[in-house]
């Protein structure tokens, strides 16, 4: 049985070959195999799942074709597309995870995140985190139009690229938006696992660990505008592939 791993697309109407590129892997490597597992930041910025554009229906009709061949998607939620819903789920007959998904990858328990919540340090992107996550912040800004919903989007992106314009800045881009490594041994530790695969960082490696004991790993996938990465989980075996970032 065959899955794969993906995350950190970041599909964007300004980067139709990043939208080529999923469509091509949805086509080559995605049909009639066991799971697909997207794991948070599908699009740069998701309004809703009432959006019109031309990208997002785009998206869901491919993600759509792929799960009427046989195959089960699952999506978790990212930093960036964060408010979506059940609607867009069911539209393309996926099933939505929760921040921490524990499923079983090459025959042993491995532990799902986006990577977010990994990285402690970012105080000031924990505090933001913290709010669209709220489900009456959530509920205010889903009623707004679709109109105000995407100036929001872009309000926020330019937001974002302060915030790591700043953090380059000051020389702690490299630390601040990495993972906390005391956080990824305890979240490893409370759900029993030794396997724990994420994205949000774009620093595509497996990672060696030891945990009570025992040898564990730590499979980072990278982003899609730069190294167009991916896991496949297939015969036992687990390869991680990514084009080095230029």
């Amino acid at each position: 049985m065959t899955q794969v791993f993906i995350s950190d697309l970041h599909l964007d109407a300004d980067r139709p070959e990043t939208t080529g590129q999923f469509h091509a892997l949805l086509a080559s490597q995605c049909r009639g195999i066991e799971a697909l597992y997207i794991l948070g930041d599908l699009f740069e910025a998701w309004i809703g799942d009432d959006d019109d554009s031309g990208l997002a229906l785009g998206v869901q009709n491919a993600l759509a074709e792929c799960s009427a061949s046989g195959t089960r998607i699952f999506v978790q939620r990212g930093n960036r597309d964060f408010l979506l819903g059940t609607r867009f789920a069911e539209t393309i007959g996926a099933q939505l995870l929760p921040d921490y998904a524990v499923i079983t990858c090459a025959g042993e328990p491995a532990l799902l995140m986006h990577g977010d919540l990994l990285c402690t340090q970012d105080t000031a992107y924990q505090q933001f985190r913290a709010q669209v996550h709220n489900p009456a912040w959530q509920s205010q800004m889903l009623s707004q139009s679709l109109a105000a919903r995407r100036a929001y989007a872009e309000q926020a992106r330019q937001g974002s690229q302060v915030h790591q314009q700043q953090l380059k800045t000051d020389r702690q881009l490299e630390t601040i938006t990495d993972v906390t490594p005391g956080e990824v041994l305890q979240t490893m530790q409370r759900y029993g696992v030794h396997r724990l695969i994420h994205g949000h960082t774009h620093r595509p490696a497996r990672h060696a660990l030891e945990i009570n004991g025992r040898p564990a790993e730590r499979i980072v996938l990278g982003d899609w505008y730069q190294q167009e990465s991916s896991l496949l989980a297939t015969g036992g075996q687990l390869t991680l592939s990514f084009a080095p970032a230029g």
